[in-house]
């Protein structure tokens, strides 16, 4: 039994699951980054704003992440070879993007991550794990970017 009265045999597919979502977190934090770099045009000023705050948001979700991992007595990925390879957000070049596509993108990755949200929720809610506090954690990360979809989709008027 691993540290927090949990059985690391239950745990063992959460914390694969969490890995996965760390690994498209980063590539989702680095495609918020290169939107932030390089957005032009009428909007920039509110889509610069709000790049860095999903960015900064990401940033702080990742450290979570990690630490979580290492609490449930697992090791994290820990380098960009492990996120490309594990990620189902892909990187983008932002260079030259328009706005539209570029707030386009991040829906993508928003969406997507809620996916892999509500899948880790479900596991660690399952009767063999019974991890309250990994599922409640990622409830409040979801919370987030659901709000965030909203707002997204609110700005493109989809």
């Amino acid at each position: 039994m691993n540290k927090i009265g949990l059985k690391d045999k239950e745990v063992v597919e959460l914390v694969d699951h969490l890995n996965i979502l760390l690994a498209n977190y980063q590539i989702h934090y680095q495609k918020l980054r290169g939107c932030h770099w390089n957005v032009r045009g009428k909007q920039f000023f509110e889509l610069h704003v709000k790049f860095e705050e999903l960015y900064t948001n990401a940033q702080v979700t990742i450290d979570e992440l990690a630490e979580r991992i290492l609490t449930l007595g697992k090791a994290p990925m820990s380098t960009y070879q492990h996120y490309i390879d594990n990620s189902d957000i892909k990187e983008i070049a932002t260079k030259g993007l328009s706005e539209d596509v570029m707030v386009d993108a991040i829906l993508g990755d928003l969406d997507a991550l809620i996916k892999i949200e509500r899948e880790v929720i479900e596991n660690a809610s399952s009767g063999d794990v019974s991890d309250e506090g990994t599922a409640d954690m990622i409830t409040g990360f979801m919370k987030f970017k659901e709000k965030s979809t909203w707002m997204f989709r609110a700005w493109a008027n989809k």
